[in-house]
């Protein structure tokens, strides 16, 4: 390599070091990080820039918008009510459809958004029904952090794909005659709190009467709740008719967005529990919208200084001798390294780095999809891998008033990522690397 290569290398390195260690502040870190690069001469300022891809900002930026109106809305709450009830007051079963409810909305919202959401009701529930707290807020942490790459909405690595590869919203559901992301990800998902309701939630005595624990919820403004949840539905369906309309995803997020700010704020006094256009904008983790842009600049010094062409070219000889070998080892080592790293940098690196490979005739598509199954299900394994983990580990050790421990901790998080990760696998290479093994 090149003295700037390695200058390039050693800066990447070294902020996504400090990144992991958390010396400072990570979004800080990554942004001296560009300012670096550029300072250097690696890239310029103007290059930095369009490395970013500024439509995924606005997707991020959108659909925060509306999932936080979502949030106050009470039909999360709402919605695990129900669950209790249709548990039937079985403790253990409760757990894993509260998980699943908690899957099936970060489909749709931000995963640390969701455990916020869900914590609120998931806890006064855990306690009415005796349940430990830590195995409730943590296996509502890992479906909130599983389920995001399902659809293209949920979470930042599909996005990316959509980024990188031009994947549509659709392509996530069905793709070339065969199930995607969606359908594989929710039968992974089944298994495995089938799994976990064994190894861990069989045991409780079930509650006969459910109304007796005293634990209610309702929507307490059914017009709010209305309007967020069509404009929700509306503007999701918007993003799915993306190739049709002929506009940008981003684009049509922050129209549904904007679109529900305004209509809440004709409706005035009727929606009072529907925060000011200034008030949702203060709410929005600004630290996390910089980190991502940050991101993007700092894989695109990489890509500036051909580094992702050299690693492309170091792989190609792999997965040209033996395809599923190299479909393995990529998703095998993916799933303990975002175990310990922060997830979004790696699956961006080497979404791009597949990219190139695919210029030299590997076919690119299931070495995408076991990459971004794979960086997301083993992201579960550490609160590291995704801050989603953290959130959740911080609000149980509030409510049991004590520090949880790393034994704790893995006791749930190993055997959830093991058993996710093997299924997915296994779902993975029959459907998609399989097929194309010549």
């Amino acid at each position: 390599m090149e003295m700037m290569q390695w200058i390039t290398l050693i800066v990447f390195g070294l902020t996504i070091l400090v990144v992991i260690t958390n010396v400072i502040d990570s979004t800080l870190a990554a942004l001296i990080g560009v300012a670096l690069m550029c300072w250097i001469g690696i890239m310029t300022e103007a290059e930095a820039f369009k490395y970013v891809d500024w439509n995924v900002m606005a997707i991020l930026l959108g659909i925060w918008i509306i999932a936080g109106y979502f949030g106050k809305s009470g039909v999360p709450s709402w919605l695990s009510i129900q669950a209790l009830k249709a548990s039937g007051g079985r403790p253990g079963l409760l757990v894993i459809i509260l998980t699943f409810l908690a899957g099936a909305i970060s489909m749709f919202v931000d995963n640390v958004v969701t455990i916020l959401m869900m914590a609120p009701v998931a806890l006064p529930l855990a306690r009415a029904l005796k349940l430990p707290v830590v195995p409730v807020i943590l296996m509502i942490g890992f479906g909130a952090n599983f389920m995001g790459t399902a659809l293209i909405i949920g979470d930042l690595p599909p996005q990316m794909l959509h980024s990188v590869a031009g994947a549509e919203f659709f392509d996530f559901i069905w793709q070339f005659g065969r199930p995607s992301s969606f359908p594989i990800l929710i039968l992974t998902f089944v298994i495995t709190l089938g799994v976990m309701w064994f190894y861990g939630f069989r045991g409780h005595r079930r509650v006969t009467d459910v109304s007796a624990l005293g634990v209610e919820a309702s929507i307490p403004n059914p017009l709010f709740a209305t309007v967020v949840v069509v404009w929700f539905l509306g503007t999701v369906i918007a993003m799915s008719m993306r190739e049709h309309i002929g506009v940008q995803l981003g684009f049509i997020a922050l129209t549904g967005a904007l679109s529900l700010v305004l209509v809440l704020t004709l409706l005035g006094e009727r929606v009072k529990e529907a925060s000011s256009f200034e008030e949702t904008l203060q709410e929005l983790d600004w630290r996390a919208i910089f980190f991502y842009i940050a991101l993007f600049a700092l894989v695109g010094g990489l890509e500036r200084s051909h580094i992702l062409d050299m690693l492309a070219n170091a792989m190609r000889p792999i997965f040209i001798e033996n395809y599923a070998l190299g479909a393995t080892l990529l998703y095998w080592v993916t799933v303990p390294i975002v175990g310990l790293v922060e997830h979004d940098a790696y699956i961006l690196t080497f979404l791009h780095t597949i990219k190139d490979m695919a210029q030299g005739g590997i076919e690119p598509w299931p070495l995408w999809w076991m990459l971004l199954w794979s960086g997301t299900l083993g992201s579960n394994l550490t609160v590291a891998g995704a801050p989603a983990l953290y959130v959740a580990l911080s609000l149980g050790e509030k409510e049991e008033g004590r520090k949880i421990s790393l034994r704790e901790f893995l006791s749930w998080s190993i055997p959830f990522t093991i058993v996710a990760s093997l299924v997915c696998y296994v779902l993975g290479m029959l459907i998609w690397v399989l097929p194309y093994v010549k």
